[in-house]
């Protein structure tokens, strides 16, 4: 009985470190043996992406933000509504917004060209997400890959989850945290935002209502985003007014001078407890990148599907 009892025991325990730590099973070299040629499949694909609009490497980036805060990092986004399942792309915090799709569609068919059925969406996902910031001038790392695709998606979770442009600094805590990500993690993975565009609907309330806005800089952003709602939504504006194609560390720069595009960028620097770090990725950019890359992988672990969870997709758009 003694005996048994310590095997339940054993048995129980690794099942529940096996639950608890599903992400330690993702490690850089998964594929080293089974698809050699992964990031070199991948990466002329996502260059070739960027050589003709800069802009879509901020979108892959954003990708796989919206991506891992859903189900976590599971390519759940990149799947298509159809008659019978309703997808996230059609959420509010990615309808009309959320693109790039196409390029991982491209770097699927290049992957598969060398190692069919064997890599997932959710890990070319995050491949080209890394690839994206590099091209870009940012910081490189491994990524850690063995994640599978999952055949669910959650249109709720990606309305409810992921951060809203209009969101104060407690609600940033707060839906970070509930990924598991630090307040600190945020404030770097917020500087994500030093490259890309954001459209007239998501800043037009802080351009023309906050009082935390450098007013040259809201009356330049006026010009192109009407007041009135309806007008003009889908008119952009850079999310770093002076380099919104290089990863650098502006963004912080210009939150510090009152001229964050989002309210919820303006308020990591507007008197409350993140202002510090905002200040130490001004004065010093490696600390930035060095952040942004702990904050980057740490997303990345984000409850993957391992083992035999999930499947490897044929079509990132679809299930098989």
């Amino acid at each position: 009985m003694a005996a048994q009892s310590i095997a339940l025991w054993l048995l129980t325990t690794t099942m529940a470190l096996q639950a608890g730590t599903s992400w330690a099973q993702l490690s850089t070299g998964f594929y080293s043996s089974s698809c050699p040629g992964l990031y070199s499949a991948v990466k002329p694909v996502v260059q070739s992406a960027i050589d003709s609009e800069k802009r879509v490497g901020a979108s892959i980036v954003r990708l796989f933000f919206h991506d891992c805060f859903v189900q976590g990092c599971d390519a759940s986004l990149l799947l298509d509504d159809t008659a019978t399942f309703q997808g996230e792309k059609m959420a509010t915090p990615n309808n009309g917004s959320v693109r790039g799709f196409e390029v991982i569609d491209a770097a699927k068919s290049a992957v598969e060209n060398v190692c069919p059925g064997v890599v997932s969406c959710a890990d070319i996902l995050a491949i080209a997400a890394r690839d994206s910031v590099v091209i870009l001038g940012g910081p490189s790392w491994d990524v850690k890959v063995g994640r599978r695709d999952s055949t669910t998606a959650s249109f709720s979770g990606a309305n409810n989850n992921i951060p809203p442009p209009t969101s104060g600094l407690a609600n940033l805590t707060s839906l970070f945290a509930a990924q598991g990500l630090s307040q600190k993690d945020m404030v770097a993975l917020s500087g994500a935002h030093t490259i890309g565009q954001a459209r007239c609907t998501n800043f037009r309330d802080h351009i023309y209502n906050d009082t935390n806005v450098d007013g040259a800089f809201a009356r330049t952003r006026q010009s192109g985003c009407p007041s009135t709602s309806g007008t003009g939504d889908n008119n952009l504006a850079p999310l770093d007014l002076q380099t919104p194609t290089v990863f650098e560390n502006d963004y912080y720069k210009n939150l510090v001078s009152n001229m964050g595009l989002l309210h919820s960028d303006q308020e990591l620097f507007n008197g409350g407890a993140t202002d510090a770090l905002v200040q130490s990725y001004v004065s010093s950019q490696s600390a930035f990148f060095a952040d942004f890359v702990t904050g980057m992988i740490k997303m990345g672990d984000i409850t993957p599907l391992t083992g035999s969870a999930g499947e490897i997709r044929k079509n990132c758009r679809r299930i098989n």
